[in-house]
């Protein structure tokens, strides 16, 4: 009995150290290191380093550089992840994310672990309730470490990709009082967090828009629509006129028989109502071009939203003199010539303090420079303040 007893422990014992070896054979072998910097935490860093010079080629390269090392390591892991996530392949962004959580022991691959997911969810968003993973992902990393500025700093990046620009303000103030990793860059994100505030976006589209780095005709259309709500604010200050005369009941007829204003290429733009609706109202340099397309996609200048602007002061103002009031006169910009087809437009909007220059140094305005959505957000915050209409 006991002899067979030990004859099963034997084998048990054999298997056992099969299973083992196995398992140590299978294991991909590990690269002896050719220098003291050829370590997974120096990859790692450099890695990191490239990943937010946007060098994703050069990134990955050094984060498979830490896994030959030690194809164990966490960090390395979510940092592929990183690089997958900010090149779009979400799915292997994903598992290699899942990767560097599985593999997170120590305190710090624990915490870099929870920030890249912060990270991939709020570039993805393939999750409904994305900003609330990225909520637990951040307690998880406070609970560990209350003064880890990464964890404040992205999740801030979060809250701005989410519309809660309070709680993002939030974030970033937490970072410059830590002043540890990410000032600078929190910093600019403060400031930036300020203007949208100021620039009160009330609806869900200005919130968007507010986000764009260029704003495109169609964003201008549904700027003028939503946030300044120039239809409201025509039918309140353009005067009804009454025509008494008579008229043909038939010919009447025709003539209340409004054919809908539209564009060739809006049929399936996400903001076609507004388009349509400006494109009814009438603003000057947003009208279709001659072939009746809209062209939502062409990216707007300064010059051009002034031209805009100046065209609904005008309207709504009933002050037709607006128009040439400036023309003669000395611009006092340097990169402005008074004979350039839109000097009148800019001098109306900058004399009102709507729109100023861009450089308090130089003066420039710089006509044709994009406009930024948040600018773009603020200068029609500064319309409707000058026209008293909120």
């Amino acid at each position: 009995m006991f002899h067979g007893y030990r004859i099963n422990k034997a084998l048990s014992l054999l298997m056992l150290f099969t299973a083992v070896l196995l398992i140590v054979a299978c294991s991909p072998a590990a690269r002896v290191p050719v220098s003291q910097l050829d370590t997974p935490e120096h990859h790692v860093f450099t890695g990191m380093k490239l990943l937010d010079q946007e060098k994703y080629v050069d990134a990955q390269r050094e984060f498979d550089l830490a896994l030959q090392l030690d194809h164990k390591y966490s960090k390395a892991y979510t940092g592929i992840g990183l690089v997958k996530t900010y090149t779009a392949d979400f799915k292997r962004a994903g598992d290699n994310i899942e990767k560097g959580a599985k593999y997170a022991k120590a305190d710090d691959e624990i915490l870099f672990s929870k920030v890249g997911n912060i990270r991939y969810f709020t570039q993805s968003k393939l999750e409904k309730k994305w900003l609330k993973i990225c909520k637990d992902e951040f307690d998880d990393a406070v609970k560990i470490d209350p003064k880890y500025s990464a964890a404040y700093y992205f999740m801030g990046l979060a809250y701005k990709q989410g519309y809660e620009f309070n709680s993002a303000g939030q974030m970033f103030t937490k970072v410059l009082e830590i002043k540890t990793d990410y000032v600078g860059k929190a910093d600019s994100e403060w400031n930036f967090i300020q203007k949208v505030q100021r620039a009160m976006p009330g609806s869900v589209t200005g919130k968007q828009i507010a986000l764009v780095a260029r704003i495109t005709r169609a964003d201008a259309a549904a700027l003028f629509m939503e946030e300044l709500k120039i239809d409201v604010l025509y039918k309140k200050r353009t005067p009804k006129t009454f025509d008494t005369s008579f008229k043909d009941p038939e010919k009447a007829a025709q003539t209340a028989k409004k054919v809908k204003l539209t564009a060739n290429d809006i049929m399936d733009h996400p903001l076609k109502a507004n388009i349509e609706g400006i494109l009814e109202i009438g603003v000057r340099g947003l009208e279709n071009n001659p072939q009746g397309n809209f062209q939502p996609a062409e990216v707007l200048n300064r010059a051009e939203y002034a031209m805009m602007l100046e065209d609904v002061l005008i309207k709504v103002t009933g002050d037709n003199a607006l128009a040439t009031k400036f023309i003669g006169s000395t611009s006092p910009f340097p990169d402005l010539r008074p004979d350039l087809p839109y000097f009148n437009s800019v001098m109306v909007v900058t004399s009102r303090g709507i729109m100023q220059a861009t450089d308090m140094t130089s003066g420039e305005f710089a006509p044709l420079k994009p406009v930024a959505g948040v600018d773009a957000l603020l200068i029609i915050r500064k319309v409707k303040d000058e026209l008293n209409f909120n």
